[in-house]
């Protein structure tokens, strides 16, 4: 409060009052900012989370796609297996 006096006194009100709407606002940023930046990493978390289980699903649709085809002796989806092949499986089993 001290220094705010001093520029008051020195510089006069409308300067001191522009330092003090500046103060304002960059504290008024700053929280807001903040809470946007939050809502965005728990989004990301959400999108990070779904992504795995599609991952999951594809897996998945694969090898009941095999089994399937093996079981009823018909050639299995060949250009599926190759899109699907040395892709991460997301799984934690």
């Amino acid at each position: 409060m001290e220094t705010f006096l001093v520029i008051l006194a020195d510089f006069g009100l409308p300067i001191a009052g522009s330092f003090a709407m500046g103060v304002f606002i960059y504290i008024i940023l700053r929280y807001i900012l903040g809470s946007v930046i939050g809502q965005v990493q728990t989004m990301h978390a959400i999108i990070t989370q779904l992504d795995n289980r599609v991952r999951n699903i594809n897996n998945d649709v694969i090898k009941l796609d095999l089994l399937i085809s093996h079981t009823l002796d018909v050639p299995p989806d060949e250009e599926r297996i190759a899109r699907a092949d040395g892709k991460k499986d997301a799984r934690r089993d």
